[in-house]
């Protein structure tokens, strides 16, 4: 079976194809700037008909969905139920959800005898208990209009655990990770016997770690001295802690290779409070898990910068014994290096993340079940 998956999102559209025997990618694209003034693709119907033309031989297609509320604990084969359920969620997504919903109409209208799968970056992270996903509101907010974390991510999270896992031979039901998904979108998740207790995203993606453009955790009432006292309108609220904040708000760039190579006092600032915020939920996470196997940078950042890695772990290298070389220097790995020795009682890793590849894994898993 060769499985289409879809990332549909505002302004873009990702493809990959892949042969799901041996898990080979077949084909892959990206269609950027969709309906931009300067762009020659006015639509994602227009996009999503290249895409078409380009890729013929698939057996099912596999979507993307950003939030899936506490509706969708697994992929889903998409019914016509199951978008008006999307649908309803748009205002817990209204950046996400409606771009992701694109792609699933136009590709039903498509090919409506095609098989569809809905994969949600919010599933994973419904294992969380009560304690840990209710906020200290009034528990009527939560009952009544589904205000709690969530959590996003959530593909990235399970591949790169699953893949630490095989690494170390290891059932991942037995496992206790930590997971650090940094990109221009960042989350850390505590793993417990290989499922989500606790996420730093929440809401939805603006809380937890410093991101690219977004704030991460602030004081809310912040907000309140922003609109009351400094004459804010709530959208330009929104927008100041969605795409003016985190590291482009404090140096000007959201570029981390960037930043680093700068010699501004601005640049270095912005990397050490991001380097410290995603201590602190390190720390946290120790705390509330105990026991920890093993700690897994991921996502583009996460991956690629040694340097940003041995920023977050300074201090700790005592109790995770690290090979100083091997986290300083940026190395090049296929798919999953050890930075830490094997003596170290926490072992670190970086993984490369392939949430397209999950997508697919738990697409053709709902589809045979």
């Amino acid at each position: 079976m060769n499985i289409l998956v879809i990332n549909s999102g505002s302004s873009s559209i990702k493809y990959k194809l892949f042969c799901m025997k041996n898990l080979e990618l077949l084909q892959d694209g990206l269609i950027e700037k969709i309906g931009e003034d300067n762009s020659s693709i006015k639509s994602h119907h227009e996009a999503l008909l290249g895409i078409f033309e380009s890729v013929k031989n698939f057996d099912s297609i596999a979507h993307r969905v950003v939030h899936g509320a506490e509706e969708f604990e697994s992929a889903t084969i998409i019914t016509p139920k199951v978008i008006e359920l999307i649908e309803e969620l748009i205002p817990l997504a209204p950046l996400h959800n409606p771009a992701n919903l694109d792609g699933i109409k136009i590709s039903k209208e498509l090919y409506p005898e095609v098989t569809q799968v809905a994969v949600f970056d919010t599933a994973f992270h419904q294992s969380m208990p009560k304690h840990s996903f209710l906020y200290a509101l009034p528990t009527k907010l939560y009952e009544q209009s589904k205000i709690r974390r969530y959590g996003f991510h959530g593909t990235s999270h399970f591949y790169v655990a699953k893949e630490c896992a095989k690494f170390l031979n290891d059932d991942l039901k037995k496992l206790n990770l930590i997971t650090l998904h940094l990109g221009n979108g960042a989350s850390a998740c505590a793993i417990e016997n290989g499922v989500s207790v606790d996420t730093s995203m929440g809401f939805t993606p603006l809380e937890g770690l410093v991101m690219g453009t977004r704030s991460g955790d602030i004081d809310s009432a912040i907000v309140f001295h922003l609109v009351n006292t400094l004459g804010y309108t709530l959208d330009e609220v929104d927008k100041l802690l969605n795409k003016q904040s985190g590291l482009v708000g404090i140096c000007g760039s959201n570029d981390v290779r960037e930043i680093l190579n700068s010699s501004n006092s601005s640049s270095k600032l912005a990397i050490d409070i991001m380097a410290y915020r995603i201590k602190k939920y390190i720390g946290s996470y120790i705390a509330i898990l105990g026991r920890v196997d093993a700690i897994i940078f991921t996502g583009g950042i996460g991956e690629n910068s040694a340097v940003i890695r041995s920023k977050v772990l300074d201090g700790l290298d005592l109790a995770f014994n690290i090979e100083e070389d091997s986290v300083k220097n940026e190395e090049k790995f296929d798919k999953i290096s050890l930075i830490s020795k094997d003596s170290s009682k926490i072992k670190l890793f970086a993984i490369k993340t392939n949430e397209e590849l999950e997508i697919a894994k738990q697409s053709y898993e709902v589809i045979n079940e």
